[in-house]
């Protein structure tokens, strides 16, 4: 039963963490993986920018207007801080092809980077500062979130959209502030960012565009929480776990004291997979089985009598719906993810990958549907068994019409923790993408800068690198 006589600090020790945090205490694997996670991060930025609702995004920055004083991008535009984190989150954390934390049911880059490099930028600072301004946001906002599932999902919040502006002014205070008083600031921004938290699910049921931008909505916040700090507001200290705080109106029940065990020495981040497909991280399993039951024995939808998939228990619901309304349901909906790759069965290519325009094309493919319809979800212990905090485990059985039958068990998807992509993987999948924009030579520049970020004194040569066509 989760801890309900919460410790006072619990708001104030994840701010005195993110103060007290710098480059030199980040353990090797802790480096290497900020670079992986800058990696991908621009890729899916770069993937998610040519979508519909990211042009609105940017043009009402434009509208807007603002300081200059941060890069939007992949353009020239310059706009301020905030409006710059709401654009690049909403590129990057728009199609749900971006990092994911399972346990805490959110997603850390899209947001924590975004706010670390529009502050970064505006005020000059180095890449050591703005990578371990990164790791701070990423560990809190991934342990809050964890300190108040899973009854924070059930009660219908999308914790990327409420959990994400405590990653976001983390991240963002940590650069802001400076001196005696740092930890203090700190948690008074995540005092501040606390009252801008929303972000429900019932885009499920309904369908809209909405849940493409509440990254972007809880980024901005975040970098405006920062800035309000900064200007001289504040919020409570005690928000977080406060007789009328966060976890009180989030959340049935809460545990702190598991989300701050082990901080500064156990790094959670580390948890945090990289997607192959952009969809709901707890399906990934079940599409990378599908798949390889196609390949290896070579079948098309017209072999195939009956569609099963057991599942955890966490699964059904919300992500177990046959007919789903739109594109953003479609992604959440394991049947229909399968129903793709059913569609196009022993003709999937080697390394194959879905995004945002194949589930398009998709909904508008009848027979992908009438698949999907087909798919039926059980519960299964051993899924149960082998799901955790960091991936989601499934076993799809396939019937076929010459009376076989074939099964494959999958306990954790290509990209998880436990089954992460090499380097070789990442930079394979980051070049793919970056050679639509740059000729190969600024593609390997650009991988160069990556590398190296730590060691530049601010992120202006990355960020034009990135905005230039030559």
């Amino acid at each position: 039963m989760p801890n309900q006589t919460t410790p006072v600090a619990a708001t104030r020790q994840f701010a005195d963490f993110a103060a007290a945090l710098t480059y030199d205490a980040l353990p090797d694997n802790v480096r290497e993986a900020l670079t992986i996670f800058l990696l991908d991060y621009l890729r899916v930025a770069s993937l998610g920018q040519r979508m519909p609702w990211s042009a609105w995004a940017t043009n009402l920055a434009r509208e807007q207007g603002g300081s200059q004083h941060a890069t939007v991008l992949f353009s020239q535009d310059r706009t301020d801080p905030e409006r710059a984190t709401f654009v690049n989150s909403t590129y990057a954390g728009s199609i749900d092809a971006d990092d994911v934390h399972v346990g805490s049911m959110l997603h850390p880059g899209c947001i924590v980077i975004s706010a670390a490099l529009a502050i970064g930028e505006a005020r000059g600072l180095s890449g050591e500062r703005i990578l371990t301004a990164i790791a701070a946001g990423y560990e809190n906002m991934i342990r809050i979130g964890l300190a108040i599932q899973p009854s924070h999902f059930k009660r219908g919040f999308q914790s990327t959209a409420t959990c994400g502006g405590f990653g976001a002014a983390t991240a963002a205070a940590s650069l802001l502030f400076r001196g005696k008083d740092r930890a203090q600031r700190i948690a008074e921004t995540i005092g501040l960012v606390a009252s801008f938290s929303g972000g429900l699910t019932q885009f499920y049921h309904s369908g809209s565009t909405v849940k493409r931008i509440h990254a972007a909505h809880a980024a901005g916040e975040g970098v405006h929480a920062a800035l309000l700090a900064e200007a001289g507001f504040t919020g409570p200290t005690d928000i977080l776990e406060g007789q009328d705080g966060f976890a009180r109106a989030y959340a049935d029940g809460h545990d702190f004291d598991k989300g701050l065990a082990g901080i500064g020495s156990t790094w959670r981040l580390l948890e945090t997979a990289i997607k192959p497909h952009a969809s709901s991280a707890r399906v990934l399993s079940a599409i990378e089985a599908t798949a390889a039951l196609c390949s290896e024995h070579q079948l098309s939808a017209a072999d195939i009598k009956a569609i099963r998939v057991g599942i955890p228990k966490i699964i059904l619901g919300r992500l177990t719906v046959n007919e789903p309304k739109d594109i953003q349901a479609a992604q959440m909906s394991l049947p229909f993810c399968m129903a793709m790759v059913i569609a196009r069965g022993k003709d999937l290519p080697p390394g194959f990958t879905m995004n945002v325009d194949d589930f398009e094309a998709a909904l508008a493919d009848a027979a992908v549907m009438t698949i999907s319809k087909r798919v039926e979800c059980v519960l299964d212990p051993e899924a149960e068994r082998v799901s955790t905090e960091q991936s989601v485990g499934a076993k799809v059985t396939l019937v076929l019409n010459n009376g076989n039958t074939v099964e494959r068990f999958i306990e954790a998807p290509k990209g998880s923790a436990s089954r992460p992509f090499t380097t070789d993987d990442h930079v394979a999948r980051f070049k793919q993408e970056m050679l639509k924009r740059y000729a190969l030579p600024q593609v390997e520049t650009l991988l160069h800068e990556i590398g190296s970020f730590a060691q530049v004194g601010n992120p202006d040569r990355l960020l034009q690198l990135l905005n230039s066509r030559t």
